[in-house]
């Protein structure tokens, strides 16, 4: 019997030994809800579709594709539209090009030949090395000073494929009117930039939105982070910003809560009478604003639903911070 209970004691103590995992984020951040201009430079120059040369589609072998992200001409690395061109104009032999283009994260080699008109060679391509749009800040951490935005990844909008990051920025923005949503329409910000006052940097962009170091002067104010299961059904708040840069607190109703999808975790539908006529529903724009429900930050917005725009998904804030707790210093 000793002998069996000593064994009992040593097992006891190996399970004390393997704690379950724990995240370093804190219980209380800066509640977010300003609108955010956001600029994101490719490690590369990404194909997005391509135009007729003398009447004819250039093509490699193999195809180059939309959505490839070209990172080398002849083996010369590139990572901008000038940066192609200059060596395109440089390396050309006999109207020959060799890319290497990143496609599903595989390296591949095309060989382009290039026609050239009115002494400019013409690639056929429509490309891209960079990214701006709006959208809206959830929180901020005050001890890391790691913010979290959007709640969802940035797309490049012809080509669907998630935008990777090189270099990005986060600064001012200010709200000049709102395109409606209706059945069937997602509506939009519309806003001027202040590229001069940046608020941050930007490491990635991901599926539960981007991050970064916040680099500004901090509100002082900070709001307790709340569990998923302490979200209820009922009502609850969205903050964001419809007219210049005045973040206001808005009405919603929470109708589900899903614990175990990836984003959607929320379902909300908007009750407040004044974002109804301003806006029409959720408007692009409006992803990351935060959710907030019996004074704790619970989620951002993350989707509108197109086929009623008075209603849209969340995500919860803790994955979110979990997300955001690898960039952390």
């Amino acid at each position: 019997m000793k002998k069996n209970y000593k064994n009992m004691i040593l097992f006891l103590v190996v399970i004390f030994l393997f704690p379950l995992q724990v995240f370093a984020y804190s219980n209380k951040v800066i509640l977010g809800g300003e609108s955010v201009g956001i600029h994101i430079e490719t490690p590369g120059v990404m194909v997005i579709g391509f135009y007729p040369v003398n009447g004819e589609y250039v093509k490699g072998t193999p195809e180059i594709q939309i959505g490839d992200l070209i990172i080398k001409v002849n083996q010369t690395q590139v990572s901008s539209i000038s940066d192609l061109t200059s060596v395109i104009e440089k390396e050309i032999m006999n109207n020959e090009i060799e890319l290497i283009v990143n496609r599903d994260h595989e390296e591949k080699k095309i060989k382009m030949t290039l026609e050239k008109v009115d002494g400019i060679y013409k690639t056929g391509l429509y490309v891209k090395d960079s990214i701006t749009g709006i959208g809206t800040l959830t929180y901020i951490d005050p001890e890391t000073k790691v913010y979290g935005a959007l709640g969802h990844e940035i797309l490049e909008s012809t080509t669907s494929e998630i935008v990777e990051v090189k270099t990005g920025r986060i600064f001012e923005s200010t709200i000049t009117s709102i395109n409606k949503s209706s059945t069937g329409v997602a509506g939009a910000k519309n806003a001027n930039f202040n590229y001069k006052n940046i608020y941050g940097n930007i490491l990635t962009n991901g599926s539960h939105g981007i991050y970064g170091i916040y680099e500004a002067d901090l509100n002082t104010k900070v709001i307790e982070i709340a569990n998923p299961d302490e979200i209820k059904i009922g009502k609850a708040s969205i903050y964001t910003v419809l007219d210049g840069q005045e973040k206001k607190e808005y009405e919603i109703e929470i109708t589900s809560i899903k614990e175990y999808s990836d984003v959607k975790n929320v379902t909300f539908e908007i009750t407040d009478k004044e974002l109804i006529e301003k806006t029409g529903g959720v408007v692009q724009g409006m992803s990351g604003s935060p959710i907030v429900q019996n004074d704790k930050l619970i989620g951002a917005v993350t989707h509108v639903i197109v086929d009623n725009p008075l209603t849209g998904y969340g995500i919860f804030i803790t994955t979110m911070l979990e997300t955001g707790d690898k960039y952390a210093e």
